[in-house]
């Protein structure tokens, strides 16, 4: 198995209230799964997926990646780990303003050892049907093409796994189905997916769901 969580929990401390967000979440994802992560806002969808992507650590349990115990990495390991397991695609696309979507999509490489070429990044903006947009900055950018390009940039690296939060939140239903197209031809290919959604319609795209409610999973 590729990923394992164990009675993972997560709690926030503010003060002397002691909040549980995330109540012994057992999860195994294989390699080439598509997993939706089903909830309503509130629900701990988002954070059980910035666990698994690394961005935040949990209060309690075990979490494996190719049978490493996460919480037992350094740093630096976490970080490598991180860059190159994960590819993340947010709702909010994160694209960097001053930034075109060539050296947008490149920003990943600047944290690799032997970071891919220009080709790779052209390679991919080309597959998403963006190659007449690469001196573009995001201001002129649709929201569907904001998207894609983060897509891209979640692919630069050639992680095993993405991460997808909410990846269709901000598009219009054509470039929402889009998106999710793309997410299933990656998936065929080999990329193991994690999607979290509250939309029943984009968790149809998904090869498994699992349904979380009040930081519990309710249903797999």
């Amino acid at each position: 198995m590729l990923i394992e969580c164990k009675n993972i929990t997560k709690t926030f401390q503010i003060g002397d209230l002691t909040t549980t967000v995330l109540h012994d979440i057992n999860i195994t994802i294989n390699e080439g799964d598509f997993l939706a992560i089903m909830g309503s806002s509130g629900s701990g969808k988002s954070t059980l997926l910035y666990i698994l992507g690394c961005l935040d650590k949990a209060s309690g349990g075990t979490y494996l990646i190719d049978g490493k115990n996460v919480a037992k990495l350094s740093d630096d390991e976490l970080s490598h780990l991180r860059n190159t397991m994960f590819g993340f695609i947010f709702q909010a696309f994160y694209l960097i303003p001053y930034l075109n979507v060539l050296d947008n999509v490149l920003i990943p490489t600047l944290y690799t050892t032997h970071p891919p070429t220009q080709s790779k990044a052209k390679t991919l903006l080309e597959k998403l049907q963006l190659t007449q947009r690469m001196e573009y900055y995001p201001d002129q950018l649709s929201g569907g093409q904001k998207q894609r390009v983060a897509i891209a940039r979640a692919l630069i690296n050639d992680p095993k796994v993405i991460l997808a939060d909410e990846p269709t939140g901000q598009l219009d239903s054509q470039n929402a189905k889009n998106v999710m197209e793309i997410l299933q031809q990656l998936n065929s290919e080999g990329k193991t997916i994690v999607l979290v959604t509250h939309d029943p319609a984009m968790a149809q795209y998904a090869k498994k769901v699992v349904r979380i409610q009040d930081g519990r999973i309710v249903s797999s």
